[in-house]
């Protein structure tokens, strides 16, 4: 599978202030999420589903400065690699959170990777997919599990403390 490289410019990175972890907002309503660290949200009537990277994940990652995004009309499998993210401190894979094949890129990370970091639940987004089978949402968790995992993935650093 051929993928398009993003690159970001210096002028187009912009200062991010990093604030601490919230809970999460009206935005996530709706979403389903990856233990991959990957959102879906179904639209048009269940046939298409929106992908992204977690909020979560862009903080872990810091600011992004690449994007590697898959081709258009590409089938993929629940759970496949489908691209990259790369930030200044790391990288990390994207996997497809669902089956189908990719009907859309955002075009618009390829002059602003930065906005995984301003807005990964709208206009950060990666790709769509027009769903090859509603039932794979079943493996996917909700809003509430996925806190729930992360908590007890990433647990508090001030826990482990030596006194």
């Amino acid at each position: 599978m051929a993928l398009t490289r993003v690159w970001s410019t210096s002028a187009a990175l912009s200062l991010r202030v990093s604030v601490p972890c919230r809970g999460f907002s009206s935005a996530v309503e709706g979403l389903k999420f990856a233990k991959s660290h990957e959102w879906a949200k179904v639209e048009d009537e269940g046939k298409l589903a929106s992908v992204g990277i977690t909020e979560h994940a862009q903080e872990h990652l810091g600011d992004v400065i690449y994007v590697e995004l898959p081709d258009v009309g590409v089938a993929v499998a629940q759970g496949t690699i489908v691209g990259s993210v790369e930030s200044v401190k790391a990288s990390s894979d994207i996997n497809s959170p669902v089956s189908g094949n990719i009907v859309e890129v955002n075009k618009e990370l390829l002059s602003s990777p930065g906005l995984v970091n301003g807005s990964p639940y709208e206009k950060g987004w990666i790709m769509k997919v027009e769903m090859s089978s509603r039932d794979e949402l079943n493996n996917l968790m909700d809003p509430d599990e996925y806190s729930e995992y992360v908590k007890k993935k990433i647990p508090n650093i001030t826990e482990h403390k030596d006194t």
